[in-house]
């Protein structure tokens, strides 16, 4: 039986409440910045986070919920009018994280130093871009904190984005590590799916507003949050749990109980 030896961390919504405040309005920045009358308002995003990826996503957008505005060229040069409106996106996100308005999920700073403590390799798998991700950790950890992650496995670096499996399966190949040693950390359904379907059975969820209502019955443990010092967790499904906070012991034990009953 494998003991656990790594944690897999999605980003988006899972290392920080990225969306809402983040990546959404970073979005109607540069549409207004670029002299277009979409905006995406909190209902909008919320049903086009069903598709993972920002190019991707306004793609959909245009496709479902804006049908009527016309392009001035062929599919090939909106995809790529698509990608530099993204590349521009990228900055104004950037920005938010400089001036600290996209803080760490409650309880994400303190289990990864325990994880680190216990020595616990870190690994990173996600449908966002590797720069969002290091101005992400530069932002609310410190820039030492890139290094603590031995593996960045992004959407960029794979041919097809959650929830297909893609970017787990990139991440324990990187890591040489078997499923069966790693657990996967989620926030969202397509996450889920996507870790599941790279073999890694054991996943825990910290489910956020945006994903509450999402179908998590294939991960191990559904939480509010990881839990700190006077914002304790609370567990929303999956296996029984107990505590206030989420710890790395917690998470071995789990892993333990995941591989014997696979």
């Amino acid at each position: 039986m494998a003991e656990l030896k790594a944690l897999i961390f999605d980003v988006d919504g899972t290392l920080a409440d990225t969306e809402r405040d983040g990546h959404r309005v970073a979005f109607n920045e540069v549409f207004k910045q670029e002299g277009l009358d979409w905006h995406w308002d909190d209902a909008l995003y919320h049903q086009l986070l069903a598709v993972t990826g920002g190019k991707e996503r306004m793609l959909y957008y245009l496709q479902k919920f804006n049908q009527e505005w016309a392009f001035d060229g062929d599919e090939s040069a909106l995809k790529q009018f698509l990608a530099e409106l993204h590349a521009k996106k990228t900055v104004h996100y950037v920005k938010l994280l400089e001036q600290g308005k996209i803080p760490l999920r409650c309880g994400v700073r303190r289990l990864l130093q325990e994880a680190r403590d216990q020595g616990l390799r870190l690994a990173i798998a996600t449908t966002t871009t590797p720069r969002n991700v290091t101005a992400l950790l530069e932002h609310t950890l410190g820039i030492e904190s890139i290094d603590w992650f031995e593996v960045i496995a992004a959407g960029e670096m794979v041919k097809k984005k959650k929830p297909a499996a893609d970017v787990f399966t990139l991440a324990l190949e990187l890591l040489q590590l078997p499923a069966s040693a790693c657990v996967a950390l989620e926030d969202s359904v397509n996450g889920v799916i996507s870790a599941r379907d790279a073999g890694i059975k054991h996943i825990l969820v910290t489910q956020n507003d945006y994903t509450a209502g999402q179908d998590f019955s294939d991960a191990t443990l559904v939480l509010d949050q990881l839990g700190d010092p006077g914002s304790p967790a609370t567990r929303l499904a999956g296996v029984d749990w107990q505590g206030d906070m989420l710890h790395v012991q917690d998470l071995i034990a789990l892993n333990r109980q995941v591989n014997a009953s696979a």
